[in-house]
């Protein structure tokens, strides 16, 4: 077995992991990156890059539909599931270089395509490799969770890493589970010809704005998505070629039986700890993930950093690229950079989208109470630009306490982009007053973000002082 001495030993290559060791490998360090499966990891094998292309050949259906309103002749849309499949793929083929072990290899890093797991608190062993690190990073993701339903294990189900390769359209796919990845893909499939029915025992998109979240839930009903809210899945059966799910209301009672051709369970993901023998490292841990402070450093052995899912926390392929940013400004420069230092966007992709940052509405009230805060909007419905495309549906909030930004939630036609334009101004301390206070080019959309922190000051600019002051103003020659 060879062994190795190396700078910064890396195990996964996603999002995180990919990011740690490129940029260890630029400061002149030496690198070895573990990684027992595809490079690029869930996101872009199985995760954002493939369900993305999937919801842009599902939108390219849904404006076909859409055509007759804008006055294009068009008849119904036509399907081919094995095209559909091609342009994930491409999309797959086209990123893959970018994560690929040729250029990881090119900027000096070790690439050993094996499991990796703990020898001791400083080194990790694979099948042919014994590697002694200065530093360890453990970036091995998450999986989907499958939960313990009766019956679940007896049937065929799928997950975000088997749904792209369907061998056909689903006739009728149930979707356990009303999170981003189940209202995505509800969508995606409905637009695409399938029939689709989500079960959800709480609330679709709970972690969202209520009222943003209802704006989109119901557009997908609207588009034909069944959804049943409320509804726990209890048993889950086959016979012959479709699935039955029976499930129950959370006070117990009964309520029906789903059938249906396909089954996608999308009830969340588990941090990916098997096989790694974290307790010979002396690496403290849980179901969440690596136990670790807002340093992402092990709190029970100091060599050993755990980015992206595994770290317990947001759960997002951006938020890993910033724990990697994390490591290295802390690790190699020694700066006091925090997990926590930024506020963390969530895009769920849906048509419309629901784009959320900082805290909601509901969660700044129970901290500051009611008449500590505000919480502007302005309404897509008075957009412009929107006007002019036809896509009026949504709104953007501001959340402001003292001048301050707390958050913001926006539902609309790309959301995902304009939600930016306030991170931007709450990454780098700006208040609501500054996102007055720069042209926005007409017409855009991204000008509600604008127009939703003018509205903070309607009242002051408008009130009887501000008529006052003008009209006194006024007398000045």
């Amino acid at each position: 077995m060879q062994t190795l001495n190396v700078d910064l030993a890396v195990i996964g290559a996603g999002s995180a992991g990919l990011s740690a060791a490129a940029g260890a490998a630029q400061f002149g360090l030496s690198v070895v990156l573990y990684e027992k499966g595809k490079m690029g990891g869930d996101c872009l094998n199985y995760g954002c890059v493939p369900s993305k292309a999937l919801l842009s050949a599902a939108k390219a259906a849904a404006s076909v539909r859409e055509a007759e309103k804008y006055g294009i002749s068009a008849g119904p849309p036509k399907t081919d599931w094995q095209k559909v499949k091609a342009h994930i793929q491409s999309a797959i083929e086209t990123i893959a270089p970018v994560d690929s072990q040729e250029r990881f290899e090119g900027l000096g890093v070790t690439v050993i395509r094996e499991a990796a797991r703990f020898e001791d608190d400083k080194t990790l062993v694979s099948d042919s490799t014994r590697t002694i690190a200065r530093r360890i990073v453990v970036a091995t993701g998450s999986r989907a969770l499958v939960p313990p339903i009766e019956g679940l294990s007896e049937v065929p189900y799928l997950t975000n890493e088997t749904i792209f390769d369907l061998p056909e359209l689903p006739e009728h796919l149930i979707i356990l589970g009303a999170g981003p990845i189940g209202m995505e893909m509800a969508q995606a499939f409905t637009r695409l010809g399938s029939k689709v029915t989500v079960v959800e025992k709480d609330l679709a998109l709970g972690r969202a704005d209520p009222h943003h979240a209802s704006i989109a839930i119901e557009a997908l009903k609207e588009e034909g998505v069944t959804l049943l809210e409320g509804h726990k899945a209890v048993h889950i059966s086959s016979k012959g070629q479709n699935i039955h799910v029976s499930t129950e209301r959370q006070d117990g009672s009964p309520t029906s039986v789903i059938e249906g051709s396909h089954l996608l369970v999308a009830l969340g993901r588990r941090a990916v700890l098997d096989g790694l023998e974290l307790n010979k490292g002396n690496v403290d841990h849980d179901d969440t993930g690596i136990q670790v402070g807002d340093t992402l450093r092990s709190k029970s052995n100091g060599r050993v950093w755990a980015l992206g899912d595994i770290a317990g926390r947001e759960q997002f392929t951006h938020v890993a690229g910033w724990h990697a940013s994390v490591f290295s400004r802390r690790a190699f420069f020694k700066q006091f950079t925090k997990a926590t230092s930024l506020p963390i966007p969530a895009v769920t992709y849906t048509s419309p989208e629901v784009a959320q940052l900082g805290m909601t509405e509901a969660e700044a009230t129970e901290c500051y109470g009611a008449d500590a805060i505000s919480a502007p909007t302005f309404p897509f419905s008075e957009n412009d630009r929107a006007i002019a495309e036809g896509k009026t549906l949504g709104e953007a909030k501001l959340i402001v306490r003292k001048g301050k930004l707390l958050g913001a939630s926006i539902v609309g036609e790309g959301a995902g982009d304009i939600i930016q334009l306030v991170s931007v101004a709450m990454s780098n301390g700006l208040d609501v007053k500054d996102l007055t206070n720069f042209i926005s080019p007409y017409p855009t959309r991204a000008e509600v973000a604008k127009r939703a922190a003018n509205a903070h000051f309607t009242d002051i600019i408008f009130g009887k002082n501000a008529k006052r002051l003008v009209g006194l103003l006024q007398r000045i020659p």
